[in-house]
């Protein structure tokens, strides 16, 4: 398995039960067939390294953020972590804010969005309108940040956890996610990104049960990395609104 120079892990958040970290755009969040370095390969050789760990490392899954997505993701480092945090993704339980580049003005600023969505073989998500047989319900809302001459920038709340949600959900209504070929974006982004990032989390601990909030801010030229082929909507310093 070779390994492509990388950054530093990004670590957010680091106790006995869990760990918190920033991936970066175009990173597989588990492996898959393709071989290639995934953010849980590097997660468990930091851990194995950091505490000298002999043997196999436990790192438990209890969430994703698709491939060209960047932002916070929360590992479990025990089973029992595992367990009870995959219990709060499943019940809805936990709150995962978003924040996204879209073509587009989306009228209204602010809304709430509801669809039926279904996984299709071809790894792309199809959306009905109503409930429709094999679809699930996806529910997400959103809020217009700021306005530029050709696309907004979006705060997103998300409610359920469904395949390329926000990607379809967005583009269903007219506003894909910048950089979004799959669906229906006009213009693709270097190094198989696009322009959404999940910058906050909040969930209970495993153990002790408190709210942990757990910020993932966009890099400081995210924005103007993400509309650099709309340079005339976006001088290249600009910087991300927290």
């Amino acid at each position: 398995m070779s390994r492509r120079p990388d950054p530093p892990l990004d670590i957010l958040y680091l106790d006995n039960h869990l760990i918190a970290v920033r991936k970066p755009a175009g990173r597989l969040t588990q492996p898959d067939h393709s071989g290639e370095v995934s953010l849980m390969d590097e997660v468990k050789d930091w851990i194995k390294t950091e505490y000298k760990k002999p043997g196999k490392v436990f790192l438990g899954l209890v969430h994703r953020l698709d491939r060209p997505v960047s932002g916070v993701i929360v590992f479990a480092r025990t089973s029992k972590g595992a367990a009870r945090l995959s219990e709060q993704f499943r019940k809805q339980t936990t709150t995962k804010i978003y924040r996204a580049l879209v073509e587009g003005t989306p009228q209204p600023r602010r809304a709430k969005l509801t669809h039926y969505l279904r996984k299709e073989k071809s790894r792309k998500a199809t959306l009905f309108p109503r409930a429709t047989p094999d679809a699930k319900e996806a529910r997400l809302d959103y809020e217009v940040i700021e306005n530029f001459e050709r696309t907004s920038l979006l705060d997103i709340h998300l409610h359920t956890g469904r395949f390329h949600q926000i990607r379809a959900q967005l583009a269903f209504v007219g506003h894909p996610i910048v950089g979004d070929e799959k669906y229906g974006a006009r213009s693709a982004l270097p190094e198989g990104r696009i322009a959404l990032h999940a910058r906050r989390i909040f969930f209970h601990h495993p153990t002790s049960k408190e709210e942990i909030v757990i910020d993932c801010p966009p890099p400081a030229n995210w924005l103007a990395r993400s509309a650099q082929q709309n340079s005339d909507i976006i001088s290249a310093g600009r910087s991300v609104p927290q």
